[in-house]
């Protein structure tokens, strides 16, 4: 049954209109990001873009143009270089943003080849996020490299390039007539915070990511320039080749190239089974965070040379290879408003209210604007649109504002100057970047400090949630962490939601709270600077809170692992008259005020030096009792797997720690293992 024309008419002039405004902001967006090295909105949000004008063309043909964005392979730079038309061309890489997608991707393949050809292996390798170049080697040394542009033409950047280490000038023997590799420069995580170091301690602008400040280096008219950021290369293609070996698959090539010198990233594997492949890609997401290079997904590949040929290509992509895109970490949303929030500490922080978002594997509503200087640098507004970024686990974190969306009258945000909380004139001490409310009293505050103390890490107090924690101080049954230890249950127990089960549950973790080491109750204390690790370290050096209330500075100190701002910090916090009384009132409860474990004579130094990492859920030991039996012995338990590291104790759910551990040959032990280790030392042969 035909539609109505004049509908259909319709519904083709509001194609037609979004049509030619995606390819609007395409067009502005490709300038931002390839020639500008600037981009306003997360590479996500640009795909989003280009795949719904793709979807519109596709339902309407006749909207499709010559000159569409969505036929590029990339975006010309800004012309500062001359021009190199590319002997083959640089194709970019069609995209699969879940395990659908890719799945999807391969039964396509399969289809293509038919059922008489062999089924194919899968070759996996990281998606780099840096800038696509291709290098060209002429009788074995480097003549020419080339910005890939939009695939057909680029940018001679050979100068700059020759000022990367990482670039061999002369490939070693064995090196064909002609020979052009395709990779990324990148520049590695470490470079890049030493880079933003060193512009800070020069009282320059600091750089927004990796990527676009390797891109920005790579294009420097200055090769002395170049040559201050410390970038790097992967290879992991090749163009035109004279003269090669034989080759018949893609990690075959790679092998050779790594053969003749040039960098070839050692995490490319070759599966036989698909379903392999879709366990490689969520297993390399998790471990993202690891790598110092930045990545944004998996390029999978047919490995055969001889099949890839027989797929052939798109006008813009190989059918032989896909790039599996990681959940985006960059997302734009509108900021709905700028709050402050007051911590258990008095610190005043600000923080956006957003619209909520699904970035970095969550969906989020706020995201930190850590200080009133980090505010007024990034220049957010409410009502803007602005980046979000969550990586990881790490807090959610606002950028930047989009500003070609920003209306010229929407007025900046300013700091508040009383506490949202209770009305305290806030302070801002000279040269601090921090905001504080001075009022110890702060109702905020004392819900913060006793979140705190009940808090897992801490006293453990199961059933001292927010919620519980705002309604007991609201009611006046808390007024410090001390009074959880006198709490009137009788009260509680009439209060809606409390009944006879709960309130004796309660009243259980208070008392089993009573006995918790010294360890935990140092750091449920919130002194400043002092967090799991150095609460146990003070706790096993001096056994009891009476030896520390007359311990000195320098005896605070001594300990290893202090130094002079916590031992200051702590000693400062002990002389307080307020801080004296509670621990008084703390006594008096039954609490506990010893350590489990403290650094005696008898206990022999059999760890001395030695860096144990703990990891995991143990069976019959938490984390911080392990750590502190490791300090007991004279060794220390960093948070992070290094080369120094000894040895990894690991529980259930290890997760990063444990790949890393096993990348490096680092010895790894289950409970029963380490507690050989605590008895005698030695780590097993």
């Amino acid at each position: 049954m035909s539609g109505d024309p004049e509908s259909e008419q319709a519904t083709t002039g509001v194609a037609a209109t979004r049509a030619e405004q995606l390819r609007t902001l395409i067009r502005h967006h490709d300038e931002r990001y390839h020639a500008l090295d600037d981009p306003e909105i997360p590479d996500a949000e640009f795909d989003a873009l280009v795949i719904e004008l793709r979807e519109l063309e596709a339902e309407h043909p006749e909207l499709a143009t010559p000159d569409s964005p969505s036929q590029r392979v990339g975006a010309p730079g800004q012309v500062a270089f001359a021009e190199v038309r590319h002997r083959v061309r640089m194709f970019s890489l069609d995209n699969a943003f879940d395990l659908d997608d890719l799945t999807a991707w391969s039964e396509r393949v399969l289809r293509r080849l038919g059922e008489e050809s062999p089924t194919p292996t899968w070759a996996c390798e990281l998606k780099f996020d840096g800038l696509a170049v291709s290098l060209r080697y002429e009788g074995g040394r480097l003549v020419q490299a080339a910005t890939r542009g939009d695939g057909r033409v680029g940018e001679d950047v050979t100068a700059n390039v020759r000022t990367i280490d990482a670039v061999p000038e002369r490939l070693a023997d064995g090196a064909p007539a002609v020979l052009e590799v395709r990779g990324e420069v990148y520049l590695g995580l470490a470079a890049f915070a030493a880079l933003n170091a060193a512009q800070e301690a020069a009282g320059e602008k600091t750089y927004v990511n990796p990527r676009n400040t390797a891109a920005g280096s790579l294009r420097q008219k200055d090769a002395a320039v170049t040559a201050t950021r410390d970038l790097s290369f992967w290879a992991y293609q090749v163009g035109e080749v004279v003269g090669s070996p034989d080759l018949a698959s893609h990690l075959d090539t790679l092998e050779w190239l790594g053969g003749l010198g040039l960098p070839v990233n050692d995490r490319s594997e070759r599966f036989d089974d698909f379903t392999a492949v879709l366990d490689h890609v969520q297993a390399v997401e998790a471990v993202r965070h690891d790598l110092d290079y930045e990545i944004d997904g998996v390029v999978v590949k047919v490995d055969d040379l001889g099949l890839q040929g027989e797929l052939g290509f798109t006008a813009r992509a190989p059918r032989w290879a896909v790039a599996y895109k990681l959940p985006p970490e960059e997302r734009t949303t509108t900021l709905l408003d700028i709050e402050v929030s007051i911590g258990p500490g008095g610190q005043a922080t600000p923080f956006a209210r957003l619209e909520p978002v699904f970035v970095g594997g969550s969906t989020v509503a706020a995201a930190t604007l850590h200080n009133a200087d980090q505010v007024a640098a990034k220049d957010v507004r409410p009502g803007d649109t602005v980046v979000v970024r969550k990586a990881g686990d790490v807090i959610p974190e606002v950028l930047r504002p989009v500003l070609s969306d920003r209306p010229d009258d929407r007025p900046p945000w300013t700091f508040p100057t009383k506490c949202p909380e209770c009305g305290t004139g806030l302070v801002r001490g000279e040269g601090e970047a921090a905001t504080f409310c001075p009022n110890y009293a702060c109702p905020r505050q004392v819900r913060g400090r006793i979140e705190h103390f009940a808090s897992r890490g801490a006293m453990d107090i199961e059933g001292f949630g927010e919620q519980r924690v705002d309604l007991f101080v609201t009611e006046g049954l808390l007024g410090d962490v001390a009074d959880v230890f006198s709490l009137d249950f009788d009260r509680i127990a009439a209060f809606e939601g409390f009944g006879e089960v709960s309130v004796a549950n309660l009243r259980a973790a208070v008392d089993e709270a009573r006995v918790q080491p010294l360890g935990r109750l140092l750091f449920g204390l919130r002194i400043q600077h002092v967090g799991v690790t150095v609460a146990d370290l003070v706790a096993a050096s001096f056994g009891h809170f009476d030896r520390l209330l007359d311990a000195t500075v320098e005896e605070l100190e001594a300990v290893e692992g202090l130094g002079p701002i916590i031992a200051v910090s702590v000693h400062g916090w002990l002389r307080e008259g307020r801080n004296r009384d509670l621990i008084d009132r703390l006594r008096a409860a039954g609490v506990n005020l010893e350590a489990a474990e403290a650094v005696t004579d008898d206990v022999p130094q059999v760890l001395d030096g030695m860096a144990i990492v703990v990891t995991g859920t143990l069976e019959g030991m938490d984390r911080d009792e392990a750590r502190a039996a490791i300090a007991a012995r004279g060794g220390k338990s960093p948070g992070s797997v290094s080369k120094k590291t000894r040895a990894l104790v690991a529980g259930e759910n290890a997760g990063s720690k444990l790949t890393k551990a096993e990348e490096l040959g680092i010895p790894v032990l289950d409970l029963a293992a380490f507690q050989r280790l605590l008895a005698t030392g030695e780590l097993p042969g």
